[in-house]
């Protein structure tokens, strides 16, 4: 089908540098936080977060401060916290200014990661009201800054395992924060080797001799002229692989004492009569409680990350449709770069997954809210979230990292030059990768959970007795829908309706695939888990550990249909129909690319043969070509202004 745009004006809204198409894929896009974006793309200018790329360290900091704090005087990036602090916007809006400055810098991203999102997040979820009303507005404006200490040198995913201790002093009333061991120090604290004056400190809580698991303590570290703090030693860790901007450094502890409030005690604390209280009795339910209101920062990196690819993909495309290279055979005209296969094939795909991934962020952030709305009144709601969460985060982390470098190399020379934006880019989402919970990691706990509900699903059937009711069941209970569960019923209701020519393009067929390889991976993963769980006690490392690939196989293919899922929900929720087929083609893209990417699992399990193999290619080949026209626009879709990518490439 060719698309064709009909007839529609230009709004004021847009002006004049962004096509009506581009418009209206950008309000699709952009989905329930339509208006907060458009603001940001009104009234925020490159000065506003666009860092010079040749600032040296000390510079990128003070220019990361300095900014921040500007745009929160002016009401930007302060969403999720309480407005009687100070507060604009709700905690699914603040994933959305996230998204936004990311548009920017990414080095001004993480600094206001770190005092709104981890910092002040601390304090909001952790602490009580006393603690909002003494922390947070300054917090909000910046003026009071401060660090979120959890990671230590000998201990960064495992956090249950930290070193630093919390002990209660009942003869003073105070507790006693401290590095007991050299690796106990915390390592690569954002805030702390400049600007932070306070740290939300996590350690083990000792209170009379019991330790009460990890538990987190507010501890000054710097006075207000950022002057020492005797006890805290405070180490710069200097010049960094990426994001200059952010002063991570370390921490270490000597016995240091902080009055008995500053304990952030919502979860359990010590009260006026010296004695350990928690509604939540069992530790291991307590911290993971605890974490599990932290999960905001991890899906804000996973946004961040796209929306800094999305900003690559829009350098790399514009340079692409403005660059020739060589002469049709017989003309004199230079053929733009992408008008070549292989030019589109680098890009075009991938503006598929940032579509993908965009929507499937605006549902991601939607669930954010329905769980702190809920205050702990959904469990399930709250733990379907952080396997949610750990899975993008990962997913799209990864793909920032591979696709930055795609869009480099597809600028050729230029975009090896720092003039172009792309190196920075590059650098600054390297470490994406690793903080906020490292991705292999994070994969791991989807495949925990994935398994979870398989057992809650399925119990102690033996074999034979599972796969029947897989069979009958269709794997259902375990293979939650996404809010588009209504839609994709629907797709699947008509799914015999198509001939096998147009099955390619079905959306039935895509759905269908996406599942069938989530359902078949994580049963596989189970019945190995399962023979694991009967091995002796010496042998079962290694029985569990030879499952490590397939775990992160199964957390690959459950996130893939999820964002499948958001994606159809998103076409869906789209009111323009033109715009709805263009999105509509830009799906059969990340669909059929997803399936090329994984066509050796679709083959090794004989889901389809190399016939269709083939076909697929031809398919994606196809979609390229037939999107190429369009690609401005759907540049334009992502969202980021022309005037904030700052490459010297795309100006003249």
């Amino acid at each position: 089908m060719t698309i064709t745009a009909p007839d529609r004006p230009r709004t004021a809204e847009t002006g004049p540098r962004i096509t009506a198409t581009g418009e209206g894929l950008r309000r699709a896009l952009d989905g329930p936080f339509h208006t907060l974006k458009q603001r940001w793309r009104h009234e925020v200018s490159a000065d506003d977060f666009v860092r010079d790329p040749t600032l040296g360290v000390e510079e990128a900091r003070e220019w990361a401060l300095d900014k921040l704090v500007a745009l929160a005087a002016r009401g930007f990036a302060i969403a999720g916290f309480p407005e009687a602090q100070g507060g604009r916007g709700s905690t699914a809006e603040s994933v959305a200014h996230f998204e936004m400055l990311a548009m920017g810098d990414l080095s001004l991203t993480i600094k206001s990661g770190v005092q709104h999102g981890l910092w002040g997040g601390a304090i909001v979820n952790l602490g009580t009201s006393w603690h909002h009303e003494t922390f947070l507005p300054g917090t909000i404006t910046g003026e009071l800054t401060g660090c979120f200490a959890m990671t230590e040198l000998g201990h960064g995913s495992d956090v249950q395992s930290l070193e630093t201790t919390i002990t209660w002093l009942p003869e003073t009333c105070e507790f006693e924060v401290n590095s007991p061991t050299p690796t106990a120090a915390k390592a690569y604290i954002g805030n702390a080797a400049a600007h932070g004056k306070w740290a939300a400190v996590f350690g083990q809580l000792l209170v009379d001799g019991v330790n009460q698991g990890v538990h987190v303590a507010v501890v000054r570290i710097r006075t207000d002229d950022l002057g020492p703090v005797p006890g805290v030693v405070i180490g710069d860790q200097g010049h960094k692989g990426g994001l200059l901007g952010v002063d991570n450094g370390t921490l270490f502890f000597d016995h240091v004492r902080v009055p008995r409030t500053h304990l952030l005690d919502r979860f359990g604390g010590v009260n006026t009569e010296g004695v350990y209280t928690s509604a939540i009795e069992s530790k291991n339910a307590r911290f993971f409680t605890m974490l599990g209101t932290l999960v905001r920062g991890r899906i804000c990196v996973g946004g961040g990350a796209a929306s800094a690819t999305r900003k690559a993909l829009s350098i790399a495309t514009r340079y692409s449709l403005k660059r020739t290279q060589f002469r049709l055979p017989g003309l004199g005209a230079e053929i733009p770069l992408l008008d070549y296969q292989a030019q589109q094939r680098k890009l075009l795909p991938n503006i598929a997954k940032a579509y993908a991934y965009g929507f499937a962020m605006n549902e991601l952030a939607l669930q954010l809210q329905r769980v702190t709305d809920a205050a702990g009144a959904d469990p399930k709601a709250g733990r379907e979230l952080e396997t949610r969460a750990a899975g993008m985060k990962a997913m799209l982390t990864r793909w920032a990292n591979d696709t930055i470098q795609v869009a480099r190399e597809a600028c050729g020379g230029a975009g090896y030059l720092t003039e172009n934006g792309l190196t920075l880019l590059r650098q600054d989402a390297d470490v994406f990768a690793t903080f906020e919970g490292e991705n292999t990691v994070l994969m791991q706990l989807v495949a925990k959970a994935l398994l979870l509900d398989y057992q809650r699903t399925w119990g102690d059937l033996d074999l034979r007795g599972t796969a029947q009711a897989t069979a009958r069941m269709l794997g259902e209970t375990f293979l939650e829908r996404t809010t588009a569960r209504s839609v994709i019923d629907r797709i699947l209701t008509t799914a015999n309706r198509r001939p096998e020519a147009q099955q390619l393009t079905s959306r039935a067929w895509h759905i269908q695939l996406f599942e069938d390889r989530e359902r078949h991976t994580v049963e596989g993963l189970a019945k190995r888990m399962r023979a694991a769980g009967k091995v002796p006690a010496e042998e079962a490392f290694a029985a569990t550990n030879a499952c490590q690939q397939h775990m992160l196989a199964a957390a690959r293919a459950h996130t893939d249909r999820v964002v499948l899922e958001a994606f159809i929900a998103g076409i869906d929720a789209t009111g323009d129909p033109y715009i709805a087929s263009i999105l509509s083609k830009v799906c059969d893209l990340y669909a059929l690319a997803t399936i090329e990417e994984n066509r050796g699992w679709f083959m090794e399990h004989e889901r389809f043969d190399g016939s269709r193999s083939k076909a697929i290619t031809e398919a994606v080949d196809a979609l390229c070509l037939e999107l190429r026209p369009k690609a401005l626009e759907l540049v334009e879709g992502l969202g980021v202004e022309e005037s904030w990518l700052n490459a010297a490439i795309l100006r003249g």
